[in-house]
């Protein structure tokens, strides 16, 4: 068998390689301590202090698509960053958040008459301080992501999650109910800004003299359509639930939706961050980028698959054991969700693929296309309450993931077939894995939830395992080798990793 490559310290596959390795590393155990803390205060509060905080951030997520990520992200792809434009960049964002902290302020007490909720007005109003700490994370941290340096970001990141998970434990300890939800976000956001300046070695200041910053404007508003639209996506459901259910209602639903998503929502953003870069230089060097998003779909889906089904089958031990009696109502809602999500998490994979080959255009249609396919599923569901949104999310996510395939792959020069192909035994493994975890659950029926948790997550994960060693053995070598960068024994040396793959079709031009 031939010697496993080694990739020179210095090269691009070696810098996604480790930059993968620190966003991602330190993004579980970020999310391990926050989960650990995040259980504690779960069992603390009450299901009414997260539908008042589920209402807050309608307004929050709405006003922080203007923010100025997007722009900041322009830089990232520019062929060329100065001082000059740095600092017009940071001036861009110190207006836009200013205006948007004083928006939200002003605008608070008419959230509260939406949601005939007057805590929500006191609420927002401290939650405008968030804004104040965008300029001071956006422009570092895309400076950072450009040059593929993740191991700063990744410190600031455990930093910022470590502060969190304190002050929640803190404030709910103290008896502070909902304000424990507000108060953890801004101390770990005013946690991080600090972190990342400092690390980015970035203290500039700012110009208001926009002159020349045309490409980063154009570029920075297709993102910024985009994530209009990705807001209604993502907010529709609390916006039109929020005047129908009570808080105790919708907070049930917001943490169904919050456990079902966190794979989603904490762990792909992410890879997506590493992703938009390596796609960018593999782009900018003329580099073909549809094979490298098959084969970072099939790893990524090789992890979500086995998750979300697996998740579906053992909601009610989770939730009696983690959440506690009180929460055993989101069992119904939790099921169906997981089996929604890996739809949802393969369609968030493709914007970074696209917007890195200079086509927001495509990220903003999508996102058009899915806000009205979510919208006019909530409208339509919520007439039968909360099971109706959860048959929202069934109907939708598969629907919005065959618009943003068939709009995104001819882009990459690849096909629907050739992803079906790559997640084909990944899906049928998780699948198998599903169906044995349900049926042992089954004839568990006595066994207390702790211990019977505990049983079938290890069924699942030695299922799983095994079903790839015998059906699939390659791609589980894909896995072994993107994690440890050697071969899975008994594979034939041909599968290949995201970095590996990104680095031959750079090397090669």
């Amino acid at each position: 068998m031939s010697s496993t490559p080694v990739l020179p310290p210095n090269s691009f596959g070696n810098r996604v390689r480790m930059a993968v390795f620190w966003r991602s590393g330190t993004q579980i155990f970020s999310q391990l301590v926050q989960w650990g803390v995040t259980i504690l205060v779960v069992r603390l509060l009450d299901p009414r202090d997260y539908g008042l905080f589920a209402m807050t951030e309608v307004v929050t997520v709405m006003f922080n698509f203007l923010s100025g990520y997007s722009f900041a992200s322009a830089l990232i792809r520019a062929e060329s960053v100065d001082t000059l434009r740095i600092r017009q960049t940071f001036g861009l964002l110190i207006l836009l958040n200013g205006g948007l902290a004083l928006a939200q302020f002003l605008t608070a007490p008419m959230a509260a008459a939406y949601f005939h909720q007057p805590m929500v007005a006191q609420m927002l109003r401290w939650q405008a301080l968030i804004y104040l700490t965008v300029p001071f994370i956006a422009l570092p941290s895309a400076l950072l992501a450009r040059q593929l340096d993740f191991k700063k970001q990744a410190i600031t990141n455990v930093l910022a999650a470590l502060s969190a998970a304190a002050a929640a434990f803190t404030c709910a300890m103290l008896g502070w109910g909902v304000w424990t939800l507000v108060a953890a976000p801004i101390i770990a956001l005013t946690v991080r800004a600090i972190a990342l300046t400092v690390a980015a070695r970035l203290l500039v200041w700012p110009s208001f003299n926009f002159r020349g910053t045309r490409e980063i404007i154009r570029f920075g508003s297709a993102l910024l359509l985009a994530q209009f639209f990705w807001i209604i996506q993502s907010k529709a459901d609390i916006t039109i639930a929020g005047r129908v259910l009570d808080p105790h209602a919708l907070g049930l639903y917001s943490e169904a939706l919050f456990l079902t998503m966190i794979f989603s929502a904490k762990f792909i953003p992410p890879l997506n961050e590493v992703a938009f870069p390596s796609y960018a230089e593999l782009s900018k060097s003329g580099g073909a980028v549809g094979p490298a998003f098959i084969t970072a779909a099939k790893l990524t889906m090789a992890l979500a698959l086995p998750l979300y089904l697996g998740l579906a089958a053992v909601a009610e031990p989770l939730i009696a054991t983690l959440f506690g009696p009180k929460w055993m109502a989101m069992v119904p809602l939790v099921q169906p969700l997981a089996l929604a999500m890996p739809f949802w998490s393969l369609q968030l994979m493709f914007f970074p693929a696209t917007n890195a080959l200079g086509l927001p255009e495509i990220y903003a249609r999508t996102n058009a296309l899915g806000a009205l396919i979510l919208a006019t599923c909530f409208l339509i569901g919520i007439h039968w309450g909360v099971t109706g949104l959860v048959c929202g999310w069934m109907i939708a996510t598969p629907t919005m993931l065959v618009a943003t395939a068939t709009l995104s792959l001819p882009a990459m020069q690849t096909n629907a077939r050739a992803l079906a192909a790559a997640l084909m035994p990944s899906l049928l493994a998780a699948i198998a894995m599903a169906t044995t975890v349900h049926f042992a659950g089954q004839m568990l029926g006595g066994v207390p939830q702790a211990a019977k948790l505990a049983a079938l997550v290890t069924l699942g994960a030695a299922s799983y395992v095994g079903l790839l060693l015998v059906f699939a053995r390659e791609e589980l070598g894909e896995l072994v080798m993107l994690v440890t960068q050697r071969r899975l024994p008994g594979t034939t040396g041909t599968a290949r990793s995201l970095i590996n793959t990104v680095k031959e079709r750079v090397d090669s031009v």
